[in-house]
């Protein structure tokens, strides 16, 4: 009994301690947040987050070690109650209860919820008692369904942000731009030169009305093979027209109609 009895006592000491140490570090933190909140920096906030995270999961740790009784099974009575101010209760409790009396003993000594928190909570495990296996496993599957959504909509939403803050990297050459539209428009830093075998029209480098005249002749000249008896009267009264226009040079088509009228088995 004895052996049992200072294991308690001495669980709930390091328990003590380590509540004493989160009390501190939480105290400093509020302090920090009301009184230096102008030059608070977002590392030393996360610093305490994570002085505040190690002293809990150290706290955790010592509820959850084997040599640790289980307080749950441990009850606590009331010996005195006295409407009276006890100073050893205020240094005991920071000045937090100043008194030790029927009005706040079911507040600090409750081991279980308000009567309305009870009543609730019983609703629900009677709500949740009614739902199927089927009906529960749909519903697990539509609640991680739905966390997944929102974990891909707060990644989307901080990806936006992020690249909203980052500048826009520039994809094109304002000057190079510049002189193409001059160029397009105006025919600005363009030159005047040309290839060496062009020429302009009417020149021996373009054909000329010769050509397309000889080649006309050619056509005229295979059409006529075929039917020599009714191109003869034509061509002698188109060559009698030309003949009787004075002043005109004779063309490079009378020439090639005089041959075309040549026939070979006329001779």
């Amino acid at each position: 009994m004895q052996r049992e009895e200072k294991q308690l006592e001495a669980s709930l000491d390091a328990l003590l301690s380590q509540v004493a140490d989160l009390k501190n570090s939480l105290g400093s933190f509020i302090c920090k947040l009301e009184n230096e909140y102008g030059r608070l920096t977002w590392p030393s906030v996360l610093d305490s987050f994570a002085l505040l995270s190690g002293q809990l999961n150290t706290l955790n740790k010592v509820l959850k070690h084997e040599k640790t009784p289980l307080f749950r099974n441990q009850v606590i009575i009331p010996l005195v109650l006295s409407p009276d101010r006890d100073e050893d209760l205020m240094r005991q409790t920071e000045g937090r209860v100043p008194v030790f009396s029927h009005e706040v003993v079911p507040d600090h000594l409750r081991t279980k919820p308000d009567p309305e928190v009870e009543e609730q909570e019983k609703q629900l495990t009677t709500d949740a008692a009614r739902i199927g296996a089927d009906a529960a496993q749909q519903i697990q599957s539509l609640n991680k369904m739905c966390s997944n959504l929102l974990e891909k909509i707060s990644k989307e939403e901080r990806e936006s942000e992020s690249g909203g803050l980052r500048p826009n990297k520039q994809t094109f050459n304002p000057t190079d731009t510049n002189a193409l539209v001059a160029a397009v428009a105006f025919g600005k830093g363009l030159s005047n030169w040309r290839p060496s075998g062009s020429s302009g029209p009417g020149q021996a480098g373009q054909p000329g009305a010769g050509t397309i005249l000889a080649g006309t002749s050619g056509l005229q000249q295979v059409q006529m093979a075929g039917a020599p008896s009714q191109q003869q009267p034509m061509l002698s009264g188109v060559q009698m027209a030309q003949a009787g226009q004075p002043g005109k040079m004779p063309s490079g088509i009378k020439t090639n109609i005089k041959s075309a009228s040549m026939h070979p088995y006329q001779r």
